[in-house]
């Protein structure tokens, strides 16, 4: 596996889970709540919000034989056979990692409370009518990438790059959202970007392919798709010493060159602090904004090794 550094530039997001206990020890028990968790699909980003959620709620007094962790492997019908069986045994709660298991978890009930992570936009999803005031059974925490700041990162590392791709599946919204981003974010930055969707992991090989030969650089949104399948892009783009910015960590210690991103287990655990708010606190889920991740907790992560296999050499200032 490859070397892989991640530099904090700030102190974690401020979640106090003493906080949370509180509640629950002057009254409530919380250890008798069950909830369920539906988990898109394995890889590390989504791992890290589901430990974040659960180690933050094990924390606050929940049992964890009480919380049923779910993994779809990455297929929208088990998904929603997951999603039914939640809501067939009448848990209190249900947490779902990823836009497609949200979609699918709203779409079995609207008396369940739902919890998301891992979720770009929640309002073009179609799970919630405002990020403020959610209005339904639904909210949870975005994982919105800080894509202005990871397009300087872009320049910052590649001064010379004229010319971009943004590699995604598009059969995600939240990463069609942030390709359109993207590209008006590089753009603006005098770039010329140009598009490669790709519709399954089947096509990860020949576009990445097509793109590394057209182009100076990569950017590659939090896409589960490419999250999942980091190491067959980089296959095609190392040996042609092509940069791939990535969306999150993740995806950087999976081969990809840089990211500039949230930390996914403390959103795991801001979401674990909703939880709380709506099972101890009892307070109504329609009411909760969707939370964001804390400019503090952004943080900065290069693979050295592949920087060292494409020739491109980490400015001073980036080094740890």
């Amino acid at each position: 596996m490859k070397k892989y550094l991640a530099i904090c530039l700030a102190a974690v997001l401020a979640l106090s889970l003493a906080a949370c206990a509180g509640p629950a020890a002057a009254g409530t028990d919380a250890a008798g709540f069950r909830i369920g968790i539906i988990q898109l699909t394995e890889h590390p980003a989504l791992d890290a919000a589901r430990e974040g959620f659960v180690d933050a709620l094990v924390e606050a007094g929940f049992s964890k034989d009480n919380i049923d962790v779910q993994n779809a492997q990455g297929e929208i019908s088990n998904c929603a056979t997951i999603a039914t069986k939640f809501v067939n045994d009448k848990v209190d709660l249900i947490l779902a990692i990823a836009t497609p298991a949200a979609q699918t978890a709203a779409q079995a009930t609207t008396e369940i409370p739902i919890l998301a992570t891992a979720v770009t936009d929640f309002v073009e999803a179609g799970l919630v009518e405002s990020n403020d005031a959610p209005g339904g059974n639904i909210s949870g925490t975005s994982d919105m990438n800080p894509i202005e700041e990871q397009a300087d990162l872009l320049v910052k590392l590649m001064p010379n790059a004229e010319t971009v791709g943004i590699l995604y599946c598009s059969a995600e919204d939240n990463s069609t959202l942030q390709a359109r981003l993207a590209r008006t974010a590089l753009e603006k930055r005098g770039l010329t970007v140009t598009d490669y969707p790709v519709a399954d992991v089947n096509e990860i090989q020949p576009v990445t392919t097509k793109a590394v030969g057209e182009v100076d650089a990569l950017y590659v949104p939090t896409d589960n798709l490419f999250a999942e399948n980091m190491p067959t892009a980089v296959l095609v783009t190392e040996p042609a010493c092509i940069p791939v910015i990535c969306g999150e960590s993740g995806m950087v210690a999976s081969g990809g060159t840089a990211t500039y991103g949230i930390n996914y287990y403390n959103l795991g655990k801001l979401a674990a602090g909703q939880a709380v708010d709506v099972l101890v606190n009892g307070k109504d889920i329609a009411t909760i904004p969707i939370g964001f991740a804390a400019v503090e907790d952004l943080e900065f992560a290069v693979n050295e090794e592949n920087c060292k296999a494409i020739g491109l050499e980490i400015p001073a200032d980036l080094q740890g």
